[in-house]
């Protein structure tokens, strides 16, 4: 998959940036330097928190959540761009801590910024894949968060960090901060 991507960005011209949309933990921890960040708002698909996690935030006893950027509505988030003669080389960084299991799909999304329109990289999650969670309970995300804690920590940590991840670039999530008030840890 990581071939066919490359292919895809390769196809779109020489001396042609990566752009990469960040909408949950890649906001605040994208772990490459980005020549450039936009705000950047994505129509057709939204972040939610409905991906099972057994390993980073949860365990196979007690799965817990990451995010997911999946059909419907729009979603706001950052535009990061990797320049041209840095791609190769941070591509398999990128795809390693993304996709350690083939449980996204990739695909190419316009993003509107300030300074235009970018076509972005993002890591989607299908309705169909068996770690999308479906609808959630109030009570089950309660449960979640007070009590699912994977190999990089909590969900109720990863949620935290990236509801403050986006406000310290202006982006409010309401239903992210409703998410957290239930765990009251949002006033």
């Amino acid at each position: 998959m990581m071939a066919d991507t490359l292919a895809q960005w390769r196809s779109m011209g020489p001396r042609t940036d990566l752009w990469v949309f960040g909408y949950a933990s890649l906001v605040w921890r994208p772990e490459f330097q980005a020549a450039e960040q936009r705000i950047a708002r994505v129509h057709g698909h939204h972040r939610c928190l409905h991906m099972w996690s057994r390993v980073n935030r949860g365990t196979p006893e007690r799965p817990g959540l990451v995010f997911a950027l999946m059909r419907g509505g729009s979603c706001t988030g950052m535009a990061l761009r990797l320049p041209h003669d840095e791609v190769e080389a941070q591509m398999p960084a990128l795809w390693a801590r993304e996709m350690p299991n083939p449980v996204y799909d990739p695909k190419w999304l316009l993003c509107r910024t300030d300074q235009g329109p970018v076509r972005a990289l993002a890591f989607t999650l299908s309705a169909r894949s068996p770690n999308h969670t479906g609808p959630l309970s109030d009570d089950r995300y309660r449960e979640i968060f007070a009590h699912s804690c994977g190999r990089y920590g909590s969900t109720l940590d990863y949620a935290r960090q990236t509801l403050h991840g986006l406000r310290a670039h202006g982006i409010e999530d309401r239903t992210l901060a409703h998410l957290l008030r239930l765990a009251n840890d949002l006033p």
